[in-house]
């Protein structure tokens, strides 16, 4: 298990951007969170599988469809345990 925390920055607010993220993240069987930042970012964490959390992470890089992301900043943390993904 692997755990992730992104910061996706770019026009990725307003795009349905928690919401794509929460079904990419069932799709991988992903747990974790996504959230905006005041700073009008997207910051989520993800954990997981290895390779479905850097799945996660590539989806940030691209979003939904009708954003525009500038760029993912990715810190590894330590696994937590989570077993759900949630939208705050």
């Amino acid at each position: 298990m692997t755990r992730v925390r992104v910061v996706v920055s770019g026009f990725v607010q307003g795009v349905f951007f928690r919401e794509s993220c929460r079904q990419e993240a069932g799709r991988q069987g992903v747990a974790g969170w996504v959230r905006n930042d005041a700073a009008g970012t997207v910051t989520a964490e993800f954990e997981g599988d290895p390779a479905a959390v850097e799945a996660m992470v590539a989806w940030c890089r691209r979003g939904p469809a009708h954003a525009a992301v500038e760029g993912v900043e990715a810190t590894t943390l330590e696994p937590t345990g989570s077993t759900r993904f949630e939208v705050r």
